[in-house]
């Protein structure tokens, strides 16, 4: 496993519980990017699968912390050696060159930024469904975990990082990110897994996702969202 160098640039943190299905295929992916000095940094909230045992030999290093995807993103950050941080998902795969197209991004005088999404999966719905986020990202400035949320390090500890919430954890720090700068939205695509809309069909996880949104637009508190939400990691 090559080592990570203390002037490493790029830190990705992949917060991951019970993902031992994807997990592989994701850091197999990055291995091209680990040998271009990027430090990929897995943070496993206690899963009762192989995660963390799959992840060893394929990242920089494996982290432990508490469940909650916020905290276990706080956890890796905390611990990272980069400039710039990503955070990635387990089932999200990056771009080819994806490091570039940050540096590039961040330089252009953004603090943060994100990456457009396609999602590969059995639906037809998938490519508009794809689209209508990608769209909605730019007009907004509101990104999602999905999409891969980059920042420089000294953004991050600006707003306080990721907030200490079962949901939405995204969408807050966009909204704490917004008042910096306004999002680098890169037209590279990572490609996410489809299988939320897959398994419990596209219509109803759009309707309820809208939904969980508003009511937290409202002021509806994320604890009692994520009592809605089965799939809260």
């Amino acid at each position: 496993m090559p080592a990570t160098t203390a002037n490493t640039t790029l830190s990705l943190i992949l917060p991951v519980l019970d993902e031992a299905a994807t997990l592989e295929a994701t850091l197999t992916a990055l291995a091209p990017l680990r040998r271009r000095g990027v430090e990929v940094i897995v943070v496993d909230g206690g899963s009762r699968d192989d995660s963390a045992a799959l992840a060893a030999p394929l990242c920089s290093r494996v982290l432990h912390s508490p469940a909650g995807r916020a905290r276990q993103m706080n956890h890796g950050a905390a611990a990272a050696r980069g400039d710039t941080l990503l955070f990635l998902h387990a089932d999200t795969r990056l771009p080819e060159d994806a490091e570039a197209h940050v540096a590039r991004a961040l330089a252009a005088g953004r603090c943060w930024g994100r990456f457009d999404i396609r999602l590969e999966g059995h639906s037809r719905l998938l490519p508009v469904i794809a689209r209508a986020m990608n769209l909605r990202s730019r007009l907004t400035g509101i990104a999602t975990g999905d999409q891969a949320l980059f920042m420089t390090r000294e953004a991050f500890g600006a707003v306080g990082g990721f907030p200490d919430q079962p949901l939405m954890e995204d969408i807050e720090i966009s909204r704490r990110l917004k008042r910096r700068s306004p999002p680098a939205c890169l037209r590279q695509r990572v490609t996410s897994s489809g299988r939320r809309w897959d398994s419990e069909g596209p219509w109803r996880t759009v309707w309820r996702m809208w939904r969980l949104r508003l009511r937290y637009w409202r002021g509806v508190a994320p604890e009692a969202l994520a009592r809605e939400y089965r799939h809260v990691r």
